[in-house]
């Protein structure tokens, strides 16, 4: 694997928009060499009979059915808003005429 120079690590800053001094070019491109070579790693491992998957573990949604109820809390519900008329939520008028 190629060594990563900090001229590749000060022209991905730029074009990120990072300033970086250099010490912190100097970190960076030891960092992104060892992520690069772990990379190299892991595509050695044989993984043929891996089945894919986008989880390590595995999540089951519990769907209920949509039943209709009725409920007796209308107006507890009414009486929480700013404001109300009737049977309903009033609200301020946003579009003009």
């Amino acid at each position: 694997m190629a060594k990563i120079t900090n001229e590749e690590v000060k022209k991905v800053a730029h074009l990120a928009r990072l300033e970086l001094n250099e010490d912190e070019i100097n970190n960076h491109a030891e960092q992104l060499e060892k992520i690069l070579g772990y990379i190299k790693q892991l595509e050695e491992i044989d993984t043929e009979y891996v089945p894919c998957t986008t989880r390590a573990i595995e999540v089951i949604n519990v769907f209920r059915k949509d039943e209709k109820k009725s409920s007796d809390c209308i107006e507890e519900l009414l009486e929480l808003g700013p404001s109300r008329e009737d049977k309903y939520f009033k609200v301020p008028k946003i579009i003009n005429e």
